[in-house]
């Protein structure tokens, strides 16, 4: 069972980026997941969960209206489209299987001017 992230970087305050999960090992399509966040000293939060057929999403109310949580279960693969940016999101983005729980390795998205 593996988790990718990637797609992480530096953006500026109001900017835009796409991060991506790759799955492998384990029945993608029929698992929930989600992308979850960590800064130094926090702890981790969820920010977005997508069940399996992608109808059903969740979202933290500090990222509602701005991320959008996708998959492609053709690809094994899940997105987070990450737009208007605040420094307050800077984190390392971690993508989870929900049960039983997975982590990936996670991916760094830094906010700055």
């Amino acid at each position: 069972v593996q988790l990718v992230e990637s797609g992480g970087g530096l953006v500026q305050p109001g900017g835009s980026l796409r991060l991506s999960c790759a799955a492998s090992g384990f029945a993608f399509s029929s698992a929930g997941m989600s992308w979850d966040r960590q800064t130094p000293g926090k702890e981790r939060e969820l920010v977005a969960a997508i069940y399996s057929a992608g109808a059903i999403t969740h979202y933290a109310d500090s990222v509602k209206g701005r991320f959008t949580i996708s998959r492609d279960n053709n690809k094994n693969m899940m997105y987070l489209e990450m737009n208007n940016l605040k420094y307050e999101d800077a984190a390392v983005y971690y993508c989870r299987r929900l049960f039983p729980v997975v982590w990936g390795r996670g991916t760094q998205v830094t906010v700055s001017s």
